[in-house]
């Protein structure tokens, strides 16, 4: 059974409301989450993409994205869950994984189903909450795993504009 039915939250998959880049984000964090994060990557076998700047590198331990210069390039992972959804990761602190999806490419309800898996898998791995929030609008997350009840849930009644 999927965890959201695409009837009951497209609304906050319009474009015009939520932003093209919802912020998704896992609060709380540590740079061992951070591995732990890559680590399910490469169990799960996604095709991902890691550079700093416009340099693809390869992957390294989190805790070298860690110690990077503070003015150095900001390290960005790229995921396909699947070959048609893609995961942008911003290495920009230790404390919170964040990152964008594109609310283009989530379109409808086997779209709906592959982010539901991205967020349990990521927040059953951590033992965290997975929250996701209007682009631009830290803080008032709409939807998100919620590792009480084991999977994705609605936590807005509706967008307010």
């Amino acid at each position: 059974m999927a965890d959201l039915l695409w009837d009951d939250v497209s609304g906050f998959f319009d474009l015009d409301l939520m932003g093209a880049l919802p912020d998704v984000r896992v609060p709380g964090c540590s740079v061992e989450d951070w591995q732990a994060v890559l680590d399910l990557v490469e169990d799960r076998g996604w095709k991902c993409q890691y550079s700093e700047g416009d340099t693809v590198l390869p992957v390294p331990r989190a805790q070298a994205m860690s110690a990077r210069p503070v003015d150095g390039e900001c390290p960005t992972l790229r995921v396909w869950p699947t070959d048609d959804v893609l995961a942008i990761f911003r290495f920009l602190e230790d404390e919170v994984i964040d990152f964008d999806v594109d609310l283009r490419e989530l379109q409808g309800q086997e779209r709906l189903d592959v982010l539901c898996g991205l967020f349990r898998e990521i927040g059953r791995r951590l033992g965290k909450p997975v929250l996701m929030d209007p682009q631009g609008d830290y803080g008032r997350p709409v939807l998100g795993f919620d590792i009480v009840v084991d999977r994705v849930v609605l936590l807005a009644d509706r967008l307010v504009t």
